[in-house]
């Protein structure tokens, strides 16, 4: 399922790569035991609709060796663990506000022997204001996190300007468009390109939501933690 399934996103994994994903999934059905990761259970699925999903970032956007990525959410490390897999070359920050989850991801980083991987635990609103955060990544990634008028608030104030906002959506991404028009002109960005696909096996449709960052993001952002879910710019 995992190999034909990223041929058909136009993908080759090495054999390295393969068993790198078997190992992943192992620990994750392992961790999610006690701490709730996933409500995905069965492994197939979890192959499919987050491994495969998380690898369909690269038909959005190019990722290439010594590219600053911060995952924003990551939970269970979906899409930044899988993108690392996959490009190992790229220097990837973690970001979950959740302690059990953020030992999780470190746990994992270990195990699969990953570098240049970090993993934070912190609030989006808050990291976004630190030096050496703020506006220093090249891309951006967010999914299943909060509607697309508040994940702009916490993901575009990471991106030089320049850099690309990658929001893994449903099928309804599109609609999500029309609330956060607003909150992407106040903060610096613009829509570029919406890339739908299908998931195999019939596990439904998804859509990345394609945001480039095209001027500085004002200093009153990120507002302060909650805020932004609370009162979305919209």
């Amino acid at each position: 399922t995992l190999v034909y399934g990223a041929q058909a996103l136009g993908l080759e994994l090495t054999a390295a790569q393969i068993e790198l994903f078997c190992l992943y999934l192992r620990e994750l059905k392992d961790w999610n035991r006690d701490v709730n990761l996933t409500a995905i259970t069965d492994e197939r699925e979890i192959v499919i609709k987050h491994f495969l999903d998380s690898l369909a970032c690269i038909r959005a956007a190019p990722f290439r060796e010594g590219m600053r990525v911060i995952d924003v959410g990551s939970g269970a490390g979906f899409p930044g663990v899988p993108l690392k897999i996959y490009e190992p070359g790229i220097k990837l920050t973690l970001l979950d506000s959740l302690a059990k989850r953020a030992s999780f991801l470190r746990h994992l980083c270990w195990r699969l022997g990953l570098s240049g991987v970090e993993v934070l635990q912190a609030r989006a609103e808050e990291l976004g204001k630190v030096e050496g955060h703020r506006e220093a990544y090249d891309r951006a990634l967010a999914r299943a996190v909060a509607p697309l008028n508040v994940l702009v608030e916490y993901c575009l104030p990471f991106l030089v300007v320049g850099g690309i906002f990658l929001a893994l959506k449903g099928p309804s991404g599109r609609e999500e468009l029309l609330y956060a028009e607003k909150a992407m002109r106040v903060l610096g960005g613009e829509i570029f390109e919406v890339v739908g696909y299908e998931l195999p096996a019939g596990q439904g449709q998804r859509s990345i939501l394609v945001i480039k960052k095209t001027k500085p993001t004002p200093p009153g952002f990120p507002r302060r933690p909650g805020v932004p879910a609370r009162s979305p710019l919209s």
